[in-house]
């Protein structure tokens, strides 16, 4: 298993490069890079990015009669000026120089400063990150905790009503889009047309210091509560079929008829025989199921109920060509990415130790 392990983690290494040298390359080539929204900006026709790059038009000189050819919108802009935004944002070296120094520092885990927000990009996304956490750890736990007993339970009643009913409420609300049931939540419950029972932005209340105990706690899911349903909804239902599908092809195995023979009861052999087997697939995708609610799937929610985690961050950074928070991003996510597949292969064998990956070929 450790050579296995070290070959994993040596093959990381060039899928690493890989993925950001793909990214590198995609960037050079899209238009509005942060220089253009500087220009813009500084035009009237930006989105607001500049003024954040502490005070860009003022440090950098007037606006002079040259032509800065090149950037969009740069006519009448003096040179010089140009000259010294591209150094600023790093773009008066070569791309390759700079694609070599971003994975150097990369290695270092030094990720720099953001572009248009005078901070670090550590700090930036530390800060966003409690959002993320709790929308990613409490939906994949309502997803295990709700899809386990469903899905065993629709495996003992296969073809039953129970199992018709449930499999199309299960359908129903996969096809629902997570986003679309939480604006219908939002109109409904958090100040639309209708209730004004919810809280809508950050995770707590500005008094939530001054509580007691019980009551941060119950202010905290108070303000979860409606991202949690609309996320939750279609997070279960995969979850439900792969369980109720491993069940079914388990409880159909000889071993089982031969435990049923010899009169053991039948939740002696549901749960003392066929959930160990069942649930390897299940409960060895949790790792890989916990970073997928974590990093994906939450910017809409996110935006519709104004929680500012790391979905809005990627979308703002995209929107901004906040370049340094996109490749750190980037960067983290894909090394967690890896790392979660690899934690995966472990906990199969954890599960079931006659799987031996290191008997197969990488």
């Amino acid at each position: 298993m450790g050579a296995y392990i070290l070959r994993r983690l040596l093959l990381m290494i060039p899928t690493m490069f890989g993925i950001m040298a793909i990214s590198f390359v995609v960037i050079q080539f899209a238009p509005g890079g942060p220089v253009e929204q500087v220009i813009a900006n500084l035009s009237g026709q930006g989105g607001g990015a500049g003024d954040r790059v502490g005070g860009a038009g003022g440090d950098f000189g007037a606006q002079g009669g040259g032509d800065a050819s090149g950037y969009r919108g740069a006519q009448g802009l003096d040179p010089a000026f140009i000259a010294k935004l591209e150094q600023q944002f790093g773009f008066d070296k070569p791309p390759l120089e700079r694609f070599a120094l971003m994975i150097w520092n990369y290695l270092r885990f030094d990720f720099g400063e953001s572009y248009f927000r005078s901070v670090s990009v550590i700090d930036l996304i530390k800060e966003k990150l409690p959002v993320s956490i709790s929308l990613g750890l409490w939906i994949t736990f309502l997803s295990y905790a709700i899809s386990i007993p469903l899905g065993i339970r629709k495996a003992v009643k296969d073809g039953s009503a129970f199992d018709i009913w449930t499999s199309a409420v299960v359908i129903v609300a996969y096809a629902v889009p997570g986003f679309l049931f939480g604006v219908i939540l939002r109109v409904f419950f958090a100040g639309g047309a209708f209730f004004d029972w919810f809280p809508l932005g950050n995770l707590t209340s500005e008094n939530w210091a001054e509580l007691s105990w019980p009551a941060r706690i119950g202010d905290y899911f108070w303000h979860l509560t409606l991202p949690l349903i609309a996320l939750s909804l279609s997070a279960f239902a995969t979850t439900t079929l792969l369980t109720k599908n491993s069940f079914l092809d388990e409880i159909r195995k000889q071993y089982v008829v031969t435990a049923r023979a010899k009169g053991l009861s039948e939740r002696r052999v549901l749960y003392g025989h066929v959930f160990r087997n069942a649930m390897l697939i299940v409960v060895a995708g949790f790792p890989s199921a916990f970073i997928s609610s974590f990093f994906t799937g939450a910017l809409l929610i996110e935006t519709i109920f104004s929680l500012d985690g790391l979905g809005l961050l990627g979308f703002d950074s995209v929107y901004q060509r906040d370049y340094p928070v996109v490749f750190a991003t980037l960067y983290i996510f894909s090394l967690i990415g890896l790392l979660t597949a690899l934690l995966s292969d472990l906990t199969y064998t954890w599960i079931d130790p006659r799987i031996d990956f290191e008997r197969r070929a990488v």
